[in-house]
């Protein structure tokens, strides 16, 4: 297994990708100007789509609803790339080599982009009328990505708390700097806290946060794809770049979980 040195080294890395987020927030924030003038010219009963996502979006911290993926299957796919053949539950595969789940994730990370890419092209050319079809799709596979994702670092989406963790990852992917430094502070606490119960209003609101931030950040890119063939491109390039980052995210976070529980057993 890891020394600690290899572990150190690793955390390293992701302390400096954790800094780096922080030079994001002005791109972030123009990309959400547009949208508000395209906001007006959407029709109703697309808004009326959109808005229902929000409450279906809120039943996966409950329950996992529709989005909850096959442990089973999940668990097949990292037996076979792993070097550790005999992982019986999600929680056995935190005990595989850190190597692994890196090579895992980013393998998953390229498939998931490339998904994301084609479903971006496809919708491109209904432009402002395939919206309420492609912002389901492409959070759905966000959602499906950030499960996996968790599942290779050993962790289980079928604990409510795992959900949380991964609307947090949504949320730090698409929040300013202030954001994202009180996102950090609170997935640093939050295997300690048993205030679940108490902030489950609070995270279902977050929820709302994500979808309509998700919205305004893709905005000014989806303007472009009323334009016809070159909304292909466009669409392709917004549906890439939020599930790239979306990947990049949730490998950062759940990898520096695993790597702070590697070297706390290291510590016993």
């Amino acid at each position: 297994m890891e020394n600690r040195e290899l572990l150190q080294q690793h955390l390293q890395e992701i302390n400096a990708w954790e800094n780096d987020q922080k030079g994001l927030w002005f791109w972030e924030k123009l990309g959400r100007i547009p949208f508000k003038i395209l906001d007006k010219m959407t029709p109703a009963f697309i808004q009326n789509k959109i808005a229902l996502l929000v409450d279906e979006l809120g039943s996966y911290i409950q329950s996992g609803g529709k989005y909850l993926i096959s442990e089973q299957a999940m668990l097949q796919r990292i037996r076979k790339h792993s070097s550790t053949e005999h992982l019986l539950t999600i929680s056995d595969v935190g005990q595989i080599p850190l190597e692994d789940m890196i090579a895992l994730s980013e393998q998953l990370q390229s498939e998931r982009v490339k998904f994301a890419t084609v479903q971006g092209a496809s919708t491109g050319f209904g432009g402002i009328f395939t919206l309420a079809i492609d912002i389901p799709v492409i959070l759905g596979t966000a959602l499906k990505t950030l499960q996996e994702i968790a599942m290779i670092h050993g962790y289980d989406p079928n604990d409510k708390m795992e959900r949380i963790f991964i609307v947090k990852c949504l949320q730090f992917t698409s929040a300013d700097i202030v954001g994202k430094e009180a996102i950090l502070q609170e997935l640093s606490t939050m295997n300690s806290s048993n205030k679940t119960s108490e902030n489950m209003i609070s995270q279902l609101q977050g929820w709302q946060e994500v979808f309509y931030t998700y919205r305004d950040q893709l905005g000014w890119k989806k303007l472009f794809q009323m334009i016809p063939i070159a909304g292909m491109v466009f669409g392709a390039y917004a549906n890439k770049g939020m599930i790239q980052d979306v990947a990049e995210t949730g490998i950062m976070l759940y990898r520096k979980r695993r790597i702070v529980e590697k070297l706390n057993e290291l510590d016993r």
